[in-house]
């Protein structure tokens, strides 16, 4: 079963590229789908409006999928993650990433942010959001490890 925060229940497309996104949790989102489109050649056909206008709900709520074609599809949790970033929050993809970036598991991750396992583990899975000042201890650490240990002092 597919968590709640990564389950849609309904997307409408809006005439500027981006997806009216309603989850099973009850959050609604928006999120801007040019920069993607520009990125990735596989979303060529997205350009067209009449394409772009036929976006639904896919199997399961796992995805949204345009003109009923498995290629044209985006997963439900990382349009969330994009419409969490693009609101200027922090999603859990950031979590993610930064532990697979400094090859941390979910133990050592929890001890560098000073935080308990099961608090890491529900920012990581998207059931609780990432606050702000756990992204900063992240980017923090990241520095302090880059300057071998030592806290840098601004001259």
């Amino acid at each position: 079963m597919r968590p709640k925060q990564f389950t849609l229940s309904s997307v409408k497309a809006t005439p500027t590229a981006s997806l009216l996104l309603r989850y099973a949790d009850g959050e609604q989102f928006e999120v801007s789908l040019i920069d993607t489109i520009k990125q990735h050649p596989a979303l060529e056909r997205l350009k067209d409006p009449k394409v772009f206008s036929s976006a639904k709900v896919g199997d399961h709520g796992a995805s949204v999928i345009w003109a009923n074609d498995d290629e044209l599809e985006l997963a439900a949790d990382n349009l969330r993650a994009r419409a969490v970033e693009q609101a200027g929050s922090v999603s859990h993809e950031f979590i993610w990433n930064w532990m697979a970036r400094n090859d941390l598991s979910l133990d050592a991750a929890a001890v560098a942010l000073g935080l308990s396992r099961r608090m890491l583990a529900y920012y990581r899975s998207g059931s609780k959001p990432v606050p702000r000042t756990v992204a900063l201890a992240c980017l923090g650490w990241e520095e302090v490890i880059k300057n071998d240990g030592a806290y840098a002092l601004a001259a």
